[in-house]
């Protein structure tokens, strides 16, 4: 693949090289990059394309505008079968990122949650801003987290704050997630673009195949994937069929707490 630009079918992710630079971006910046089935397929395919080009020699991921991505789209339009492929959708966008031979570096200037934060997470360098904001807020709309973010966050933080997180939905500062280990790297705002070039040449520069089987070995050492996408999905499954999900999903649109289990 030649330097180039193109965007997906959806026209709202946007895959370019730049010399050894391939670059995935979600790019729905009026929704804080929400994400929705096509964009996912559109990531999962971007990212396999990229990693398939020797061209290529480090993948960035980010989002357009102040945000990674504010999680799943979950617009009023939305109903069970989109729900239930952007469970697919996600698990697949992840399992791209986490078997890519080609290091992928993730950029979170702002918000990453839900499935935004799994994706976010999947990469092999996380780089966030110090008032980034991560949060798993999948409990507040009667889930658990999906995406690989059992595995992915109790790998980094240990099984007490995974717990934390998921249970509480604590909206964690980028400050404090690289302080956690939940992320690479977290440096003032005003740094952000700087160091993400700075980080981006440099992984460009790795030899390929001894950073291919680094990064394989660590994620094999740390992450059971296909389990854990198993798990996920039979799990979440069940309970977007739930009332606790759709009183989640009504006190989201309303803008109110939930009420469960009444």
């Amino acid at each position: 693949m030649s330097d180039a630009t193109a965007s997906t079918p959806t026209g709202e992710v946007r895959v370019e090289v730049e010399g050894a630079v391939g670059r995935v971006t979600l790019a729905a910046p009026e929704r804080l990059n929400a994400v929705a089935p096509p964009m996912l397929r559109d990531v999962a395919e971007g990212v396999r394309r990229l990693d398939a080009d020797p061209a290529v020699r480090v993948i960035v991921l980010s989002g357009d505008g102040r945000a990674f991505s504010a999680g799943a789209d979950l617009g009023v339009h939305v109903d069970e079968g989109d729900l239930d492929a952007t469970l697919f959708w996600v698990g697949a966008a992840v399992r791209a990122v986490l078997e890519a031979r080609t290091p992928v570096l993730s950029l979170v200037p702002g918000v990453a949650a839900g499935a935004g934060l799994s994706l976010a997470l999947s990469a092999d360098y996380v780089l966030v801003a110090e008032d980034a904001v991560l949060v798993l807020a999948f409990g507040a709309l009667g889930l658990m987290p999906d995406g690989g973010a059992t595995a992915l966050v109790a790998a980094s933080v240990g099984r007490a704050r995974a717990l934390r997180l998921a249970l509480t939905g604590e909206r964690l500062s980028g400050t404090m997630a690289e302080r956690w280990g939940l992320v690479s790297e977290a440096v003032p705002s005003d740094a952000f673009a700087a160091r993400a070039e700075e980080l981006t040449a440099q992984l460009a520069t790795l030899a390929p195949e001894g950073t291919a089987l680094t990064t394989a070995a660590i994620t094999a050492a740390t992450l059971d994937l296909d389990a854990t996408l198993a798990r996920e999905e039979s799990g979440q499954q069940a309970l977007l069929r739930t009332p606790d999900f759709v009183e989640g999903l009504t006190a989201f649109r309303e803008k109110r707490r939930p009420a469960f289990g009444s």
